[in-house]
C-alpha cells in the first residue's frame, strides 16, 4: 500500500514520561446544547496519582498523517474488513467510503433522511462481523415522526461496492429499530454502536437531555429504552437473553440503564466485555464496564455537579449499594472528559500500546490514553496517562483502528474536518 507522504506541518513526535498523568487544564464550561455536547473541559483525574502504576506505553514515538480533508463533522468510522477501506459518516446525512491509500473518497448512496439538529443527525457505523458474506451496514441516526419528535435510529443495507461506472451503496436499507419514546428534543442521542460477543448488537441511547432529576427520569425508567444500552439481534430485535424479556413492564431490548448519554463504546478484547465512556452533567464523566441488567446510577448516583455550580446531582455512586460504580470518573470541579469514541488497541504499529484503552474527548481536545488493570467492574483499575494530540485543538470524535497496519485512526468533529491516523515516528 502506498502513502502520501508526511506533511511536516502535520508531525509531531512526543516523548512521554514513564507514569505521567494528564496534565492539561482548559477553564470554563461551554454549556449545553449544539455540537458542543453541552460538556465541560479537560484533565482532572478522580485516581490521583498516587502509587500509580508504571508506564510501558509512556515512552512511544509517533506521527500524525491526515488521511483525508473537508468532512462536515464526521461521527462514526469503520474499516472494512479484508477491504482496506473506510466507512466515515457525518452528521448532516453523508456517508463516505474512503481510501487511506490516497485519500481519496466516494460518497455511498442509500443513506437514509436523518435529523441533523443540535447533537442529532447521521451518527455512528457498525459492520456486520460476517462481512462481506454477510454485507450488511448498519447506522445510527436521528429521525422524526410525524409529530416531530426525534429518537436514535439503528438502521441496515447491504453495502454494494460499485463499479467504475457505479457509486457504492446502501441496497434495501430500513430502520430495524426506534429507541422509543419519541422526544421533543435535539440532544443526548448517545447513538455508539459495537457488535459484541456471539454477534450481538450493542446500542448506547441517551436520556433525550431530561432535566427532572430523580427516580422517576427516564434513565430509571425501564419502561422505556431511553438512557439505556440496548442489546439486539443483527436484524434489530431484542436479544432474546436480554435481562428484563420476562418483566412485562419492561422494554425487552434494554440490556443496561442509569446512563445519562454514552458516546463512546468498545470490547475489551481479553474479557469480551463491553465497555462505555459516558458525559457527565458537570463534569462527572464516566468509563464504565457495562453489565447485564445494571443500573449505572444516572440521575440518582452521579459524581457530577448541576451546570454553573458546586451543587452535586446525586449522591457518589460509592454511597449506594443498587448501583454499579464507574471504574474511572472525573469528579466535579476537575474539568471532565466529555467522552467520545473509544477503542481498545490490539495492533502491531504501537506493541507498547497493546491492552491500552484510547478514548476521544470533545470540549478538552485531545486523545485520552488510559492503562487497565483487572477484568471487570469490581476490580478494574484504571489510570490515565498523558494526552495525545494535545497541541492541535480538536475535537476528537471517533477512533478506528486499521487492520492491516495497526494505525490509529481520529475522526475529528469541525465543519471542515480532517480524518487523520497516528503511525510510528
Amino acid at each position: 500500500m502506498t502513502r502520501r507522504p508526511t506533511d511536516p506541518a502535520d508531525r509531531r513526535t512526543v516523548l512521554r514520561a514513564t507514569g505521567g498523568l494528564a496534565a492539561l487544564s482548559i477553564a470554563g464550561c461551554l454549556g449545553e446544547g449544539g455540537t458542543n455536547d453541552g460538556e465541560t473541559g479537560a484533565g482532572g483525574d478522580e485516581n490521583g496519582d498516587a502509587d500509580v502504576p508504571p508506564d510501558d506505553g509512556a515512552d512511544v514515538e509517533y506521527a500524525v498523517e491526515r488521511v483525508a480533508e473537508g468532512f462536515e463533522n464526521p461521527w462514526g468510522l469503520a474499516f472494512l474488513p479484508d477491504d482496506g477501506r473506510l466507512l466515515v459518516t457525518e452528521r448532516p446525512g453523508r456517508l463516505s467510503l474512503v481510501d487511506p491509500a490516497d485519500g481519496t473518497r466516494a460518497t455511498v448512496d442509500g443513506v437514509p433522511a436523518v435529523r441533523a439538529a443540535g447533537q442529532g443527525g447521521l451518527l455512528d457505523v457498525a459492520i456486520h462481523p460476517e462481512f462481506p458474506d454477510d454485507a450488511r451496514v448498519y447506522l445510527t441516526y436521528a429521525g422524526t415522526n410525524d409529530e416531530g419528535g426525534s429518537a436514535t435510529h439503528v438502521g441496515s443495507g447491504r453495502l454494494s461496492l460499485g463499479t467504475e461506472d457505479g457509486a457504492p451503496a446502501l441496497d434495501g436499507f430500513e430502520a430495524v429499530h426506534v429507541a422509543r419514546p419519541f422526544v421533543d428534543s435535539d440532544q443526548h442521542f448517545g447513538s455508539r454502536a459495537t457488535f459484541g460477543p456471539e454477534g450481538a448488537l450493542f446500542v448506547t441511547v441517551g436520556d433525550r437531555r431530561d432535566t427532572e432529576f430523580g427516580p422517576d427520569h427516564v434513565s430509571q425508567d425501564r419502561s422505556n429504552e431511553l438512557g439505556a444500552t440496548l442489546r439486539l439481534t443483527p436484524d434489530g430485535d431484542a436479544h432474546p437473553d436480554n435481562p428484563f424479556v420476562d418483566e412485562p413492564d419492561a422494554a425487552d431490548a434494554v440490556y443496561s440503564y442509569g446512563h445519562r448519554n454514552p458516546q463512546a463504546m468498545t470490547v475489551r478484547p481479553e474479557t469480551g466485555a463491553i465497555w462505555q465512556c459516558e458525559h457527565g452533567e458537570r463534569d462527572g464523566d464516566e468509563i464504565n464496564v457495562v453489565e447485564r441488567g445494571g443500573n449505572y446510577g444516572w440521575p440518582i448516583a452521579s459524581e457530577a455537579c448541576r451546570y454553573g455550580t458546586d451543587e452535586r446531582v446525586a449522591p457518589s455512586h460509592r454511597e449506594r449499594g443498587d448501583v454499579v460504580a464507574p471504574v474511572h470518573y472525573w469528579p466535579c470541579g476537575s474539568g471532565g472528559f466529555p467522552p467520545s469514541g473509544a477503542v481498545f488497541y490490539q495492533g502491531d504499529a504501537f506493541p507498547a500500546w497493546r491492552g491500552d484503552l484510547f478514548a476521544g474527548t470533545l470540549a478538552a481536545e485531545y486523545l485520552g490514553r488510559f492503562t487497565v488493570d483487572g477484568a471487570g467492574a469490581g476490580d478494574a483499575a484504571v489510570t490515565e496517562r498523558d494526552p495525545l494530540l494535545a497541541d492541535r485543538g480538536w475535537r476528537v470524535r471517533a477512533l478506528a483502528v486499521e487492520p492491516a497496519t495497526g494505525h490509529l485512526y481520529i475522526a475529528v468533529d469541525d465543519a471542515d474536518a480532517p480524518v487523520a491516523r497516528i503511525v510510528p515516528a
